[in-house]
């Protein structure tokens, strides 16, 4: 299967081809500044969790295709989470650890396929999860895969069910994520040994000392044909991958992102579940060796359709042998379980298809056509592979603070979020990209005004006048503090503290700055925003200027926090219902504070505030009011309603929010205002 020469005609034509698909995926896996940034974020995000993570706490890294930098139609994220449990490969290597303090496992590896393992439970004392997942062989104490992933599959995300090692599920029926609860190992697998000696070209290595110094980890699933495949572990080198990822140029990234879209636009198509037998993992698979072997000399835009169809061509030679040798241990045939036989013939049929309609198989993809159309309609075009214009400064900014915002959620314990704080002051000493700087004021905010209202939860009903005026001295300069951190939408939180207090005169103060500022027309809401007048107000100033005066967010209030009682019960019934947080659009905070502040102080600029708040909600185009945030703009307005009497209106809001999508699954809350009503 060599591939043909080719004139030198149909070799610019290819070229020009390339260069177009490197436009198309630049636009649609993204450019490197994006992916960078996107890496950067997850990358502070998981410094700063894991700092703070203490013998009772597990550790977490979140891995798969969104970790990587995609953020395509179904990337998924995978969360790998364990304690402090370690694995070691032979009873030396328990001279470097207490082991009256850290439980210990040993891999016992002679009875299973390469690539698998038993993990065989060396100390008396573990936790109570593995303790229940133990079986007994040959008079030794070993932890079962399938009963371990059976007990933690649902840990982290409630009602996940099982798929392979991991808890899976939908986030808002949309982001895809599978959870594993694992466990680690310090040293790299002896098994594993000889990718070592295999990287003379790629990766550099220092990218090979740090992966080998990193070691592995295990997850809870055994070989299909293999001898105890109900409690085998497979070795997991997900971080090894994810360095490896992040080890590519971008045309590599990107003719791995090319092989994604492939699999799932053309070959995938028309399958059903049980017929995908090739995964996003085998494209990444072929990639890695692709590189190693450097049979490409060159990966740049204009060699990536024949970079992506060497490594085709190679996933096609794996089908046909039915032999696909795992990347860090090659004697793993991860096509053994299931491509081999009549399905493995399949296969094969079909992958050869396209094989025979060469680089023309491309345009069954809806994401690449228009890019190759575009060039065999117009041959002479001429196309600019330069990154820099292929994004607009206003397009990468509305991604990246969506990115900012999308992984800012963090506990809300105090002590947890003391620690953060001490975590990120430690951070800025350290060298950091421009996109974590802009990232950690905003986590250093929103630990601010977590720490705020706990505090303010601990002693508001202290009769210690003393600690109630520490506590409030704190609070207040932390809040300030977050003024010159936060987005223009963070000073709602001030003016909600200020009403807990009872400080309505000074609320107002912060609500009526806080509307000025919103209503300047270069604010960027989500990622709704007058290109031009943003452009003239921030363009080219530093992410940290435009995120303090040209960026506005949802007002995230944790659940398990009350910031400000009449929604209480809201909060109550969506952390029953596995909710972390209600998520509000900050015009809808902003009238609500504003009504009831004045309620207290002046009735008819109090019915005015509401007026506002009803006007917003009963008309707005989605573009202040998403459509995910509706049913708890609904509800704040029927409760505004019903604070200020009329009861028929109140009665009307909550039955629209029912209507609602239940993003926020305070169905239950509506309900009991709604019998409330009733009563009255």
């Amino acid at each position: 299967m060599e591939s043909p020469s080719f004139t030198p005609q149909i070799e610019t034509g290819i070229q020009h081809m390339s260069e177009s698909v490197f436009v198309g995926l630049c636009r649609t896996v993204g450019t490197s500044q994006q992916v960078t940034m996107r890496r950067d974020m997850l990358d502070i995000k998981h410094m700063v969790r894991n700092k703070v993570t203490t013998n009772n706490r597990n550790t977490v890294m979140w891995s798969g295709s969104y970790r990587e930098g995609f953020r395509m139609k179904g990337s998924d994220v995978d969360g790998m989470f364990w304690f402090n449990e370690r694995v070691i490969w032979d009873s030396s290597q328990t001279q470097f650890y207490n082991v009256h303090r850290q439980p210990l496992i040993l891999s016992v590896s002679s009875e299973s396929p390469p690539g698998f393992t038993l993990l065989q439970l060396l100390t008396p004392r573990a936790r109570r999860r593995v303790i229940s997942a133990l079986v007994t062989m040959n008079g030794r104490h070993y932890i079962s895969s399938s009963k371990y992933r059976e007990i933690t599959c649902s840990v982290i995300m409630p009602n996940s069910t099982v798929h392979g090692p991991c808890g899976s599920g939908a986030i808002g029926g949309l982001l895809e994520y599978d959870t594993a609860f694992c466990f680690a190992c310090d040293f790299w697998p002896p098994s594993a040994s000889s990718w070592i000696d295999r990287c003379h070209t790629w990766p550099q290595p220092q990218v090979v000392r740090d992966i080998v110094r990193s070691g592995c980890h295990f997850v809870a699933i055994g070989h299909k044909l293999g001898n105890h495949e109900s409690n085998e572990w497979r070795i997991s080198f997900s971080l090894a991958e994810q360095k490896l990822v992040y080890s590519m140029n971008h045309c590599q990234f990107l003719t791995y992102g090319l092989l994604k879209l492939f699999l799932k636009e053309v070959i995938n198509i028309g399958l059903g579940d049980n017929e995908k037998l090739l995964c996003s993992y085998h494209m990444k698979t072929a990639v890695f060796w692709m590189i190693q072997q450097n049979k490409i000399p060159n990966w740049c835009p204009q060699n990536l359709l024949k970079c992506f169809w060497y490594c085709f061509k190679l996933i096609l030679k794996w089908v046909y042998e039915g032999v696909c040798p795992n990347f860090f241990i090659p004697e793993n045939n991860m096509f053994l379980s299931n491509i081999h036989g009549e399905a493995q013939n399949r296969l094969f049929v079909r992958l050869f298809g396209f094989y025979e309609k060469g680089l023309a198989s491309l345009l069954h993809s809806p994401s690449l056509r228009f890019y190759l159309v575009n060039v065999l309609c117009n041959p002479r075009l001429r196309i600019c592979t330069d990154e820099h214009t292929l994004i607009s400064e206003i397009e990468f900014d509305r991604e990246m603070f969506s990115e900012i915002y999308r992984n800012s959620a963090f506990p809300s314990d105090l002590y947890f979020n003391m620690k953060n704080l001490n975590t990120v002051e430690q951070l800025t000493v350290s060298p950091l990209t421009q996109y974590q700087v802009a990232m950690l004021q905003v986590l250093t905010a929103s630990f601010l005004h977590k720490v705020v209202f706990k505090l303010q939860n601990m002693y508001c009903s202290t009769t210690e006048n003393k600690l109630m005026y520490i506590a409030d001295r704190m609070s207040s300069h932390m809040l300030k503090l977050t003024a010159k951190f936060g987005c223009i939408s963070d000073r709602l939180y001030i003016a909600m503290y200020y009403y807990k207090t009872l400080r309505y005169t000074e609320a107002l103060s912060v609500i009526e700055m806080t509307k000025v500022n919103l209503a300047q027309p270069y604010v960027m809401y989500n990622r709704t925003v007058d290109t031009e007048r943003y452009t003239e107000a921030v363009g080219g100033q530093s992410w940290s200027t435009k995120l303090r005066h040209a960026v506005a967010w949802n007002i995230e209030l944790n659940n398990s926090i009350i910031y400000i009682n009449e929604l209480m019960t809201e909060q109550d019934v969506s952390l029953q219902n596995h909710c972390s947080v209600l998520s509000i659009p900050p015009l809808v905070v902003l009238h609500m504070m504003e009504f009831l502040c004045y309620r207290h102080i002046n009735t008819m600029r109090a019915q005015t505030a509401l007026n506002d708040l009803q006007v917003l909600v009963h008309h707005d185009q989605g573009v202040y009011v998403g459509v995910n945030f509706r049913d708890i703009s609904w509800q704040i307005l029927g409760i505004c309603q019903q604070i200020s009497g009329n009861l028929q209106a109140a009665l009307y809001s909550y039955q629209q929010s029912l209507r609602q999508i239940p993003f926020h699954e305070i169905q239950s809350a509506t309900l009991m205002r709604i019998c409330e009503l009733r009563h009255i």
